[in-house]
């Protein structure tokens, strides 16, 4: 009994203690968008600010003169974009690959074990050998500095359509058989009872996506050339690009970039882990 307890001690001191390795970087980011400016470039690096001063986020999302001009980073439309273009691409995303994966589970089709092992084998192959030729495809139907052109590479995704698939899996195929028997269409099938089913797997999914999207770099940075149509994360390289220097500023910019995912994450967080603990086992 002793040794049961000590254990647990053990055991929760190591989760509280990589809880706090995971959490005190993120906790800084934060408490260093406070500081007025010059502040966190003091060694060693304070962790509280000694005034807490709102100036970082005024020069990053307020629109102001400065001699005469107007000055703005263009934050905030580029989050607005971001939210377009994740929303969008999450939405389409999921209506392409849930029935994917599920045709890829549980139908029978000319071909389906040869496209799996396909599927599989282009897993392997890194995103970025095919960004030269998609870029020069794009161009040629002109979907260059469109948000279409940002949206389009992404709604198939392999690892989303096995990730379904995996979960699929687990229906009992008694289940839809008796559906089938009762005289239900395929359609029906899949809306009345596979979806209900894969609701926290779907959910899961969805959150891979938008993220997926949301952080999304070198592809809005290759295929967009007008500042309006920024995506969030290649307007804050821009500003980095600029003021490397300001830790402060950056420290802001990485906040407003973060605090979008959180507020969507935390209320999704109880779908996500039955979601991922649903897609790891095969029934």
């Amino acid at each position: 009994m002793q040794r049961r307890r000590i254990r647990a001690i053990v055991a929760n001191g190591l989760v509280a203690l990589l809880t706090a390795v995971t959490l005190i970087p993120l906790v800084w980011m934060v408490t260093v968008s406070f500081m007025p400016r010059g502040a966190s470039s003091h060694f060693p690096p304070p962790f509280w600010p000694e005034r807490w001063s709102g100036e970082n986020y005024y020069e990053l999302l307020v629109r102001r003169e400065i001699d005469g001009a107007w000055f703005d980073y263009r934050v905030l439309p580029a989050l607005g974009n971001s939210l377009l273009v994740a929303v969008i691409a999450t939405v389409l995303g999921l209506l392409l690959t849930v029935p994917a994966g599920y045709a890829f589970a549980k139908l029978r089709f000319t071909g389906r074990e040869r496209l799996l092992k396909l599927l599989i084998a282009g897993l392997v192959v890194p995103g970025q050998v095919a960004m030269l030729p998609l870029f020069l495809l794009f161009r040629e139907l002109g979907l260059v500095d469109s948000f279409a052109g940002v949206i389009l590479p992404g709604l198939a995704g392999i690892f989303a359509i096995l990730f379904v698939r995996q979960s699929a899996l687990a229906i009992p195929d008694e289940m839809l058989d008796a559906a089938r028997l009762d005289g239900a269409s395929e359609a029906r099938i899949f809306r009345s009872i596979v979806l209900p089913l894969l609701a926290p797997i779907t959910v899961t999914l969805a959150l891979f996506l938008f993220l997926g999207s949301w952080n999304d770099f070198l592809w809005p940075l290759i295929i967009l050339t007008d500042q309006s149509k920024y995506t969030l994360p290649v307007a804050v390289g821009a500003i980095v690009r600029e003021h490397a220097a300001d830790g402060e500023l950056m420290m802001a910019a990485s906040v407003v970039t973060t605090l979008p995912v959180l507020l969507i994450f935390l209320p999704l967080q109880r779908f996500y882990i039955s979601g991922l603990l649903g897609g790891s086992v095969k029934g």
